[in-house]
């Protein structure tokens, strides 16, 4: 009987490691052989696309499936999935092309190919979705190396599942003997967590335009990094034709360092960085490209063709794993001035022969640069990749701004400073009785608001700083505020829009006349917001209720044009209104974003033009959209109305893709609900503050991600703090499950409520913990036991029981493949949570699980045969 029970439990062990195996790397491997594309037998190299270098590394071959381009200057491109559904990371990578046959190659991260083919044109696009560039190789061009301990995160929850290869075929004339190419690149990939994950920052410019025959045009990038520390080792520069020298600096303290300098004639490879480069918090990231229009007859734009132009600087980098961010983009100048700076080898072409500028450029001068063709592209998408898809926006229910004494609150923005800026109308109201029905306003008799209209607001403690405004207006409405800090508002009883000093009484400007509406080119019709451009200094008006135009005025208030007409019978067409509401710039993209409100979109057009070029509309606004604010970077935030008598949309607040126009996020209030939201705006810290009309109140929510928490040490359990004190309660996000909301919040309040009974957790972990140990070592002290009874004195006997059970011990001690994992031990059973063995995460409930696995993040050891590998459609 003994000698059963023993060799039960070596069994039980020998078990534990077989189910153990199934974890490691190639144990998960999809059923790769089915939708992997095999090589032809003319290529070289192995027909196996994953190897296996142990149970946590492995090589992913990456090839063209023997094509033969037909033309020069073609780009291909094909995808392959990644063979495993856990998270890996790529730390190598081993370049196969031939300099006489590809000009360069090109290696995506994404989740979802533009195409399920075994290859495809590469002006089909390379992903449906967002993609990062992992790897770059060009013709006499050093190769890619990550430093140790460095890897590109993919797979899992956040990762890329497809690799997408771009190959660029300059002059085909190798091909001239018909043959197959299968020209890529090996990764190398590991399981092996990395302490260190590399990302992409990339800086481009979207609106440089390059005047024909021009010896010297700049195009200077510029942000402030507001992230945790990165390390810079690699970069990448990219221009077309035009392009001279660009340039990548760091600027702290006014001083400027160099991050890396190369001619974008040169193979467009990445380069390793001189001398080590590290990012901190709030230094400038810069660069500048140099270009020639000299030979052009007209005017050369930001555009996907290579007789377009693009500048951009690419730049590897690496974090500390706990704050990593895969990706990050920069598309703006936010600060001008300093460029008088920059050091003069910035302004220095670097000369190419011309031998070299042949083979770069090959032999077709019309053909569309792929490469770019995803660039701009991306400017659309990635400048709001920085924002990755877990942003959540939560209430600060600690704000004491709802306890303010405010009239109906109409319009917000920030100062300078980031302050709060409050536009309302103290003791009037606007109601039935307020216009007659050529919109003249019938309580002129009221006289001005008597009290202060516009309030600077601390923004974290809704401290009042400073007020201004009394006796101006009668019925304020829009709010905004421009470069130099002056206060641009729209009266809709007045129908008038003003320019005021922060601390001037009187108006520095005043368009419109006097409680007179109308529609020429000096008279408004309920004006609703104004805009200012901070680089031109154009103002744009929205006017109105009772008009359906967008009107610009020159920096002094002369008229320039207009562009909109009133919504026809029907569907609403692009450019026509119903009440355009509000006004949000994007200087970035020289874009005005309208919000059309009875239309329920919003609308985007060219500053210079008033050109259409966008609409974003979804079925979550309802009928009404009532506000718009844009965030430098790519975040768009937006506030619906309360939904008519039927409608199922509910009153609440969006955060979306300005480039996709995706909405990432959905947020209430949860003191109590909106009732009227009339105005939104947020800051570039991702802070948002909305203005109710009805409820005469002010919100504040928050980025979760901006939030810094620091676990405090209470009564046993980790009590989560933001660093503004504030306790922050999550709100619903809309466009997550209902079900995950609740579980949420009911985690959350559990939390709290935990600290009175820790006692009685911590005792009870410890005695989950220690019982298996007690119970393994009881039976082996009962084998022992009986094992003497049996053989006595048998030394023979002794000495194998010794042997048997120091292994069975050793196990118990074990790590790594061979040791007892007690969480997967006791999820063996049946109902077991793992609650009890998770180590308390400082992060709550926003580390969320996919709603349709109904099991725990770790796979549990079971008999059954692995999933076939999910559809990639």
């Amino acid at each position: 009987m003994a000698g059963f029970v023993n060799k039960l439990l070596i069994l039980l062990l020998l078990f534990q490691n077989i189910c153990l195996g199934f974890r490691s790397p190639l144990s998960v491997f999809k059923r790769y052989k089915d939708t992997s594309r095999s090589l032809s037998s003319e290529c070289l190299g192995s027909d196996q696309p994953v190897i296996s270098f142990g149970l946590s590394d492995f090589a992913l071959d990456i090839r063209m499936p023997a094509v033969t381009p037909k033309q020069s200057d073609t780009y291909l491109c094909m995808s392959v999935p990644l063979p495993v559904d856990d998270e890996a990371y790529v730390v190598d990578f081993k370049p196969h092309a031939s300099m006489d046959t590809v000009h360069h190659m090109l290696l995506f991260g994404c989740n979802e190919p533009s195409s399920a083919e075994n290859y495809w044109d590469c002006d089909e696009g390379t992903c449906k979705d967002k993609s990062n560039i992992l790897y770059a190789w060009a013709r006499n061009a050093p190769p890619t190396r990550l430093p140790k301990g460095v890897g590109f995160r993919v797979g899992g929850e956040t990762g890329s599942r497809y690799f997408v290869l771009q190959v660029h075929y300059g002059d085909i004339s190798a091909f001239r003997d018909k043959h197959k190419d299968c020209s890529g690149v090996t990764l190398h990939l590991t399981h092996q967590k990395q302490p260190l994950i590399a990302g992409m920052y990339l800086m481009m410019s979207v609106n440089t335009v390059i005047p024909p025959g021009k010896k010297v045009v700049d195009a200077d990038i510029a942000c402030h990094y507001k992230r945790s520390p990165m390390h810079l080792f690699a970069y990448r520069v990219h221009t077309h034709r035009l392009g001279k020298v660009v340039s990548g600096y760091r600027v702290r303290n006014g001083q400027w360092t160099l991050i890396g300098r190369q001619s974008p004639q040169l193979p467009q490879a990445f380069y390793p960085v001189k001398y080590p480069v590290d990012i901190s918090y709030d230094d400038i990231l810069a660069a500048r490209c140099v270009f020639s229009g000299e030979g052009r007859t007209t005017e050369t734009h930001i555009g996907g063709t290579a007789n377009d132009e693009m500048c951009n600087f690419y730049i590897m980098y690496y974090m500390e794993a706990k704050h990593a961010v895969s990706y990050m983009t920069c598309t703006q100048n936010a600060n001008p001035e300093m460029f008088r700076n920059i050091p003069q080898e910035a302004n220095i072409p670097i000369p190419v022969k011309s031998d070299v500028l042949k083979m770069m450029h090959g032999h077709n001068e019309e053909t569309k640069d792929s490469d770019a063709s995803y660039l701009l592209q991306q400017a659309k998408k990635e400048e709001a990749e920085v924002l990755d898809q877990d942003f959540h926006v939560e209430e600060a229910v600690e704000w004491p701004g709802l306890d303010l004494k405010l009239g109906q609150v109409s319009g917000l923005a920030l100062d300078l400073e980031n302050n709060l800026v409050v536009f309302h109308r103290g003791d009037h109201v606007w109601d039935e009785n307020s216009f007659d029905s050529k919109f003249v306003y019938q309580q002129r008799g009221l006289g001005p608001i008597e009290q202060n209209t516009i309030l600077v607001l601390n923004p974290s403690n809704a401290k009042l700083l400073h007020s201004t405004g009394k006796s101006l207006f009668y019925l304020p409405h829009g709010l905004s505020v421009d470069k130099n800090g002056n206060y641009w508002v729209t009266d809709v009883a007045l129908h008038q829009v003003f320019k005021l000093g922060a601390n001037d009484k009187e108006p520095l400007l005043i368009l419109g006349v006097a409680l007179q509406p109308g529609s020429d080119k000096t008279h408004f019709c309920q004006p609703t917001d104004v805009a200012v451009d901070p680089i031109t200094g154009s103002i744009y008006v929205s006017d109105g209720y009772c008009n359906s135009r967008i009107i610009q005025f020159s920096p002094n208030g002369l008229y320039v044009m207009q562009w909109g007409e009133e919504t026809s019978l029907g569907r609403s067409r692009p450019g026509q209104f119903r009440i355009p509401h509000s006004l949000a710039l994007i200087p970035d993209l020289s874009q005005l974003c309208v919000a059309d409100r009875e239309n329920g979109r919003i609308q985007c057009f060219r500053l210079e033009t008033g050109e259409f070029t966008r609409e974003i509309k979804h079925k979550a606004f309802g009928t009404e959209l009532f506000a718009v604010s844009y965030v430098p970077g790519g975040l768009l935030f937006a506030v619906n109305g309360m939904p008519y008598p039927g409608e199922a949309e509910s009153v609440q607040g969006f955060v979306m893709n300005f480039s996709t126009g995706e909405i990432i996020d959905t947020f209430i209030p949860l003191r109590k609900g909106f009732e009227m939201p009339h105005d939104i705006v947020a800051s570039e810290d991702r802070t948002v503050f909305v203005g109710d009309v009805h409820a005469k109140v002010v919100w504040k929510f928050a980025s979760a991600e901006k939030m810094e928490h620091r676990s405090v040490k209470k009564a046993g359990i980790e009590v989560q703090e933001t660093k503004e004190s504030e306790t922050i309660v999550e709100a619903k996000l809309k466009n997550k499950p209902e079900s995950t909301d609740l579980l949420k919040n009911m985690n959350k309040q559990h939390l709290v409520q935990q600290a009175s009974s820790t006692g009685v957790s911590f005792v009870l972990i410890t005695t989950l913990l220690i019982i298996p140990v007690v119970v393994l070592l009881a039976i082996l002290v009962f084998i022992r036991w009986r094992k003497t009874i049996v053989y006595g004195n048998n030394s023979d006997g002794e000495h194998k029981l010794d042997s048997s059970s120091g292994r069975i011990l050793g196990r118990l001690r074990g790590k790594g493949g061979g040791g007892i994992n007690l969480g997967n031990f006791f999820a063996s059973h049946k109902g077991y949570s793992r609650k009890g063995f998770d180590r308390l995460s400082t992060e709550g409930s926003d580390q969320e699980k996919d709603e349709d696995d109904g099991t725990d993040s770790e796979e549990e050891c079971s008999a059954s045969p692995l999933p076939p590998a999910p559809s990639s459609s």
